[in-house]
């Protein structure tokens, strides 16, 4: 009778294991990586949406107007020509909304996600992701 002992099959399991153990945290680092691509491509999008809105308005809008006034006309606003997006605007991609200020401390307007932790400032997938 043919098959596999105990002992082979042990042997498999831990070389299985200890491959998952290797590939496993090297897949879950590149996941962290194409989300803050995710979110520098999503800021890129809402940058081009912002000029666009200024072109039409004249002006970026204000923080208290912030990022929906590129989705839904302000009640105050003429000269407004959207939407400027084809979607209302979407979270960053940890689920939080962005963060919009205008005027901004590093421009006309800062537009950022604060990351994984939703916290200022951080490193790896912690770390900000900013227009600037």
């Amino acid at each position: 009778m043919s098959g596999f002992t105990l002992l082979e099959l042990l042997v498999v399991m831990v070389i299985i294991g200890l491959l998952a153990g290797y590939v496993g945290p090297k897949y879950f680092a590149q996941i962290g990586k194409s989300e803050t691509k995710t979110a520098m491509a999503q800021i890129d999008a809402l940058g081009k949406a912002l000029d666009q809105y200024r072109l039409d308005v004249g002006r970026y809008p204000t923080t208290e107007e912030g990022l929906s006034a590129l989705f839904t006309k302000p009640s105050s606003e003429a000269k407004w020509g959207g939407p400027y997006l084809q979607k209302s605007v979407p979270l960053d991609p940890w689920g939080k909304p962005y963060v919009y200020k205008q005027p901004g401390e590093h421009g006309e307007y800062d537009l950022l996600s604060y990351g994984k932790d939703g916290q200022p400032g951080g490193t790896g997938e912690a770390s900000d992701v900013t227009n600037w």
